[in-house]
């Protein structure tokens, strides 16, 4: 690789290429060392784990239909029953884990006052899974 010129005109004239022969060939030289060290660097120890299910084991939360007439009479689970039933009730649900869902379903025609006494009553109790069901309009 010769670097001389035989032009005596531009033999004193600096060099504007870059020689990439050389930087190919250490390039090259680092490929077949990462080539040669890369399978002696897993250090793995062979193991058989025992293999177990990773479904979750969540219990599923009952689900307590509690109604109010218009009348005012309330029902857990269709059976009818007083304020201090339902109350004794909202108190042992409450002590349950998980909480039960309450699904609260008051007629139209109730008065806002069962309903307040019926939220009120499982809150004391500590439920905190209360919902409303109510039914679609017809169009």
């Amino acid at each position: 690789m010769a670097f001389a010129s035989f032009d005596s005109k531009r033999g004193s004239a600096p060099m504007n290429e870059i020689n990439m022969v050389p930087l190919i060939d250490v390039m090259l030289v680092l490929l077949v060392i990462f080539i040669v060290t890369a399978p002696l660097l897993t250090n793995a120890v062979k193991l058989e784990l025992p293999k177990v299910s990773t479904a979750p084991n969540v219990a599923k939360a009952e689900k307590i239909e509690f109604a109010i007439t218009p009348s005012g009479q309330w029902y857990w689970n269709g059976e009818p029953l007083s304020r201090a039933e339902a109350r004794q009730r909202f108190a042992e649900e409450g002590r349950k884990d998980p909480q039960p869902e309450i699904h609260l379903r008051a007629d139209q025609d109730a008065p806002y006052r069962f309903v307040a006494q019926a939220l009120g009553d499982a809150s004391n109790a500590g439920l905190t899974k209360v919902g409303f069901v109510s039914e679609p309009e017809a169009n």
